[in-house]
């Protein structure tokens, strides 16, 4: 069960890049849309309301928030197309076939036990006899979504279709008819399947959705009521849940669904501490983004914490190492500040001292959360990657207080992390262990006199990716041991027919550039960082899967 909710989890990240294109879209488009910040810009006499520029940053602007308009529809599809095996294509059709569907058979059930869009407004609810908030309560159950009316899901009613149809599709995509009706075999037969899935699934959804809609509404509401406390639990559990590869379903629904708030912006509700900001960030009227954004506290993390932990694992590294440990630590760092991968540096410590990951790393982590909401900070973006939009608008910036936090937070988790790691002698890149220090290749052979299995020796003998995507695959076992292939951010996620077919995780990090290796029962995730999902095209290329 854990291994599908990991795959899960790393399916969302494939339609969550598109929120990354939105806020580029959106902070481009919405800076020379409002023209107050167009002569505050200084660009007045070039960009003129109405003229061609003005115009086609318009349509920047709407194409940014077209995303978020059809948020639903990307993650079906996206997790559909994830969770498939093969014939991915079809397979996330049948991811928009099944939402669709699904939502058009509870409007069905709707309609025919009396319930539509005009009788379930928080007008009418209040007629009928119930209070104003429970009648807003009531009333946010439904919703009306490409002119189907039904219930609101938000993004879990996708998460659910794309689930389904990925299970509909893997059980039904090989399935042979006869020769009179072959026409509908294969793939083709399984999006047939969808619409005769969709009706259990619609009637189940009926009658249990009210009671998980009110479920996550009183969770969205403890967590708007307890202040700091729930933001501390949010930013641990976020690193905490990190090596069991599930910490984005604590950060998904904070992000992208009314658990983490709804906010009226322009006239429209947005739902989610994500999309609000995008919302903020596009609309002329609004004047700071919000302080609660469960985002914020990353940015210590990224700019005070990691280099203060590297700081103190250089040093604490004999100095005859030093060099080698610098040259693995910058590259490191630097992907947390550029574009907020945290990874390669957090499972250096997380596998040779685990008690100082869980017990230092994970509670502070949490306290950066509430630093940062504590003294009201405000900012888009937690990595340069996806701050660039408070250049274009800083006014609605507060971000004084990160002046003082990072260092802040740099010399703490550096005074910290050195004092541990010397009390209790923690074996850290450098500190004259072989099971940590970092070895080159030839290095590694002649000092643990392993020899990888001769078909990834012969593939890494070679500098180029190629050669290292037949590593890989040697790595895995073969070919033949390779079930599917996923990957998240930065995960290779492969389930494999037996995990003791894999090399060591020695092989993998010394001999085919991983960063880390976390094995399951039946799979394994090798960690290579941003660009996985590189080499996770090639692997599937080469296997012949979609």
């Amino acid at each position: 069960m854990k291994n599908k909710i990991q795959v899960i989890s790393g399916a969302m990240m494939i339609p969550i890049i598109l929120l990354v294109v939105a806020g580029v879209f959106i902070g481009i488009g919405s800076a020379f849309v409002n023209m107050e910040n167009v002569a505050a810009l200084g660009l007045a006499g070039i960009i003129k309301e109405g003229g061609f520029l003005h115009s086609f940053f318009r349509v920047i602007n709407d194409l940014g928030f077209m995303v978020m308009r059809f948020l639903p529809i990307f993650f079906a599809v996206g997790i559909a197309f994830g969770l498939s095996k093969k014939e991915k294509g079809w397979g996330a059709f049948g991811g928009l076939v099944m939402y669709i569907a699904l939502n058009t058979v509870i409007s069905t059930i709707l309609n025919i036990n009396g319930l539509t869009a005009e009788s379930t407004t928080a007008e009418a609810f209040m007629k009928a006899g119930f209070s104003d908030q429970d009648a807003l309560n009531k009333s946010s159950l439904y919703t009306t979504f490409l002119g189907i009316f039904t219930y609101n899901f938000s993004i879990f009613g996708s998460i659910i279709s794309g689930a389904v149809a990925s299970a509909v599709h893997n059980k039904f995509c090989n399935q042979e008819l006869p020769n009179a009706l072959s026409f509908f075999s294969g793939p083709r037969f399984s999006i047939m399947m969808m619409f005769v899935f969709s009706i259990p699934l619609g009637l189940l959804m009926y009658f249990i959705w009210p009671y998980i809609g009110n479920g996550l509404a009183a969770v969205g509401g403890f967590i708007g009521s307890s202040g700091l406390i729930g933001t501390f639990t949010f930013g641990a559990l976020d690193k905490a849940l990190l090596p069991i590869g599930i910490h984005h379903l604590i950060a998904f629904p904070i992000e992208y669904t009314s658990i983490g708030g709804v906010k009226e912006i322009g006239g429209k509700i947005f739902e989610g501490v994500n999309n609000i900001k995008l919302a903020q960030m596009g609309d002329p009227n609004t004047t700071e983004y919000i302080t609660r954004n469960f985002s914020t506290g990353r940015i210590l993390n990224h700019f005070g914490a990691l280099p203060g932990i590297g700081l103190a694992i250089y040093v604490c590294a004999k100095p005859e190492n030093r060099k080698r440990v610098l040259s693995i630590l910058i590259p490191a760092i630097l992907t947390a500040m550029l574009v907020g991968v945290t990874e390669p540096i957090e499972y250096t410590f997380l596998f040779v001292a685990p008690l100082l990951y869980f017990f230092v790393y994970v509670p502070m982590n949490g306290l950066a959360y509430v630093l940062t909401e504590a003294f009201h900070v405000s900012i888009m973006g937690e990595s340069f990657r996806n701050m660039f939009p408070n250049f274009l608008q800083p006014d609605k910036v507060s971000a004084l207080p990160l002046l003082f936090l990072i260092p802040l937070y740099f010399a703490l988790f550096f005074f910290v992390f050195r004092f541990l790691i010397k009390k209790f002698n923690i074996k850290t890149p450098g500190r004259g262990d072989e099971e940590v220090k970092f070895f080159s290749k030839k290095d590694y052979k002649e000092k643990k006199g392993e020899v990888a299995k001769s078909e990834v020796a012969a593939a890494v003998a070679q500098t180029d990716q190629e050669a290292q995507i037949t590593g890989i695959i040697a790595g895995l076992g073969g070919a033949e041991n390779i079930e599917n292939v996923t990957n998240c951010a930065t995960r290779l996620r492969v389930e494999l027919k037996d995990s003791e077919k894999t090399v060591s995780d020695n092989v993998w990090l010394n001999e085919l550039g991983a960063i880390g290796v976390v094995r399951k029962t039946k799979s394994i995730q090798v960690i290579y960082g941003a660009h996985v999902i590189i080499l996770a095209s090639k692997v599937k290329d080469q296997l012949g899967l979609d």
